[in-house]
């Protein structure tokens, strides 16, 4: 029979798992998006991505009409323009760079919040590793799309963004309800669009599933988790194995999209991942980081 103190360890390893498994859900559902983004467009992806995250988040978080009030609910609604901004530059950042690169510069947004404002110089040091590894990542093999590196840099910032308007939105919003409004905006914004540019001869019902699926892998499961694991890890730990996500998209770029890295890009993610690692897991407890914001919610 486990002794008291084994439970809050016991929970923290399952909550830790279940992070894992969160981080496996999101990027093989983006590896999927990779594979749908030729044939139909990554407006018409993130479209289903959103009005999914509408259907997972709206029947648990929605808000009391009596608190939808403009000075309330206008982060939610500028939230929502960002989610649009997010997605739908990383998906075409994923369409022209592949999924394991857009991933790792996309991931530059919330590691440069993670820095801002320090005067440690490990962060300097961190942040200067960091750099180095994009190089490595971007600069030395082959001819990189510029376009798609300047829309997975719009994604890193606009993932930024993110992360500043969430923390506003949850002083007026409490819980995932300025999520649920966000997420109504971006299908309101992108649902129309992709109704009218979508290829329907493209569509069968094999590719209705997998963008389906993508949906769900990418949006109802972590969401439908998130609460789950913020009541057994601390955020710090959260930030930490987000952190590693794009060595986990690299591996599902492989794996589904047949992506092929050389040597030295491999070793560009990992530098970026274990830099942006010993910031996060070095900081002090107080104040948090921007970075450690990120385990509010799941972009």
């Amino acid at each position: 029979m486990s002794s008291a103190p084994d439970r809050p360890a016991r929970r923290t390893l399952i909550g830790a798992g279940t992070q894992v498994g969160t981080e496996v859900s999101i990027n093989f559902g983006s590896s999927i998006a990779g594979l749908l983004i030729p044939i139909v467009g990554s407006v018409v992806v993130v479209a289903v991505r959103q009005v999914i995250t509408a259907i997972a988040v709206l029947p648990f978080y929605r808000p009391k009409r009596a608190e939808l009030t403009w000075r309330r609910l206008w982060p939610a609604l500028l939230l929502g323009l960002v989610l649009v901004s997010m997605n739908l530059s990383f998906y075409e950042a994923v369409g022209r760079l592949g999924l394991g690169i857009a991933a790792t510069i996309e991931f530059l947004g919330p590691f440069a919040l993670a820095l801002a404002g320090s005067r440690r110089v490990l962060d300097v040091l961190c942040a200067v590793v960091a750099a180095g590894g994009v190089v490595l990542l971007t600069g030395t093999e082959g001819a990189i799309d510029p376009i798609g590196v300047v829309l997975a840099l719009t994604a890193a910032a606009s993932w930024a963004a993110y992360i500043l308007l969430t923390r506003r939105v949850a002083l007026r919003l409490p819980g995932l309800e300025g999520l649920s409004v966000a997420s109504v905006v971006a299908t309101v914004v992108l649902l129309p669009i992709a109704l009218i540019i979508v290829d329907y001869s493209r569509l069968d019902w094999t590719v209705i599933g997998l963008l389906v699926a993508a949906g769900i892998l990418s949006s109802a499961i972590p969401y439908s988790l998130d609460t789950f694991i913020l009541r057994r890890i601390p955020p710090r730990l959260y930030a930490v194995i987000t952190s590693f996500g794009p060595v986990i998209a690299t591996m599902f770029g492989v794996l589904v999209l047949h992506e092929h890295f050389s040597a030295v890009q491999l070793a560009g993610i990992v530098i970026v991942c274990l830099a942006a690692g010993v910031t996060i897991a070095t900081q002090r407890e107080h104040p948090r980081s921007d970075l450690e914001g990120t385990a509010e919610t799941i972009p």
